[in-house]
């Protein structure tokens, strides 16, 4: 059965919150703002509405006000269902609005940048630094392009024509690569989706074929076996700087896990008598479970199980690559990139290419050539589909084909 309830925009909030009104229904969800604002601490959030407290004399015309909205929802979709029509959300939002029209506060009408500004204030409480940092970077891009063109964005904006627009001036005036480009269109079709999803946005061209996140192959680096063990050799005891940014380095290499989460290690994340590392990933919040190799248990018993402080990731990755070069990482490779929409190929030393994520790109590809199963390794990164995995694999054509030889198929 469907089902309504209502939330809080900031259920931790200091001050009054908007309240959210989720409705439940045919696996799909419509979320409707109502307006209403209360301070969390007057809210219940077992019966979502507000608490029946002499502190908040108001509450019975608040909750009734609430009993107006979840009636209306529900005799809505009922109305619709009994006329044959299915319901998405745009149906059912103007259904829903005509249902209660004139009964309830109608909330301010939400623009498309005042949208993304107030959804990614929210995000800051519930996602990583560097997912708020990339949306911001996105939001900016959209106000340079609507000023570029003295233009006002709003939802119904989001056409074809303005997705041609808009990636040409990310092209041309910004000089930009076809993958972060790509980055860009994804976050705006993620923007767009949570606006669709809460009822705000009624124009879908977006979820268009032709309004794609386009992408290249990337020919990001990842460092052999071999390789980690030469590095791992070398004697950085007189420079403490490049020793502690080489021994987080690997620990990426044989757990990995994103900088934002290898960094972070503690003791308590440690248990030895299964020799296994348990973590909490900052980004998606799954719970791992890793094997502990050779060189992290050495590593975690240098210092003491306290793995030291990592410096800031551009900083890390300026030091790793004075680790890489020393460590001999020096044979030329080819780079191809689409920038400012020209092919550029270059040539450069293996060692400025390495940066922290180099190590979990290593793990993942040295575990898939030691024929551990893609859906093992997956367990680790905590990739959900083979198909995202399969580009952390960086193996040339060769070393496939010797992969192969291995195979009885083949023998």
């Amino acid at each position: 059965m469907p089902n309504a309830r209502f939330i809080l925009k900031e259920p931790n909030a200091k001050t009054e919150t908007l309240v959210y009104m989720v409705y439940d229904y045919q696996y799909k969800r419509f979320k409707y703002s109502t307006g209403e604002k209360i301070a969390p601490q007057f809210w219940n959030k077992k019966n979502h509405r507000a608490k029946e407290t002499r502190k908040f004399p108001q509450y019975p015309e608040f909750n009734s006000r609430l009993d107006v909205l979840e009636n209306g929802i529900n005799t809505a979709f009922r109305k619709l269902l009994n006329d044959g029509i299915q319901p998405t959300n745009p149906i059912l939002k103007k259904a829903f609005l005509e249902e209660v029209d004139g009964n309830v506060l109608q909330p301010d009408k939400t623009t498309l940048i005042k949208f993304i500004e107030g959804y990614i204030e929210e995000c800051e409480q519930l996602k990583s630094k560097s997912t708020v940092k990339a949306y911001k970077t996105s939001l900016r891009h959209l106000k340079g392009f609507a000023q570029a063109n003295n233009k006002s964005l709003d939802f119904d904006s989001i056409t074809l024509e303005f997705y041609n627009q808009f990636t040409g001036y990310l092209t041309h005036q910004c000089n930009l690569s076809l993958n972060t480009i790509g980055k860009h269109i994804k976050i705006l079709k993620i923007f767009l989706n949570e606006a669709t999803d809460r009822g705000i946005n009624l124009n879908l061209t977006f979820k268009k074929r032709k309004f794609k996140a386009s992408k290249e192959e990337s020919e990001n680096i990842y460092l052999t076996v071999e390789e980690l063990k030469k590095m791992e050799s070398i004697d950085f005891s007189a420079s403490p700087r490049l020793e502690k940014v080489r021994d987080l380095f690997l620990v990426g290499c044989y757990t990995g896990l994103r900088f934002s989460d290898f960094t972070q290690i503690k003791p308590e994340n440690i248990n030895y008598s299964k020799s296994i590392l348990q973590i909490r990933t900052q980004k998606t919040g799954q719970r791992v479970t890793i094997p502990l190799h050779p060189t992290v248990k050495l590593i975690l018993k240098k210092y003491n199980n306290e793995l030291p402080k990592a410096y800031v990731n551009q900083l890390m990755n300026r030091y790793l690559k004075e680790v890489a070069s020393i460590s001999g990482l020096k044979q030329m490779v080819q780079t191809t990139i689409t920038k400012g929409g020209r092919v550029q190929k270059n040539s450069c030393p293996k060692f400025e290419l390495v940066t922290t994520h180099t190590a979990r790109r290593s793990f993942a590809t040295n575990l898939y050539l030691a024929d551990v199963p893609s859906i093992s390794i997956m367990k680790i990164t905590g990739h959900k589909t083979e198909r995202s995995f399969m580009q952390y694999i960086k193996i040339s054509q060769e070393q496939n084909a010797d992969k192969l030889l291995n195979h009885p198929f083949f023998n």
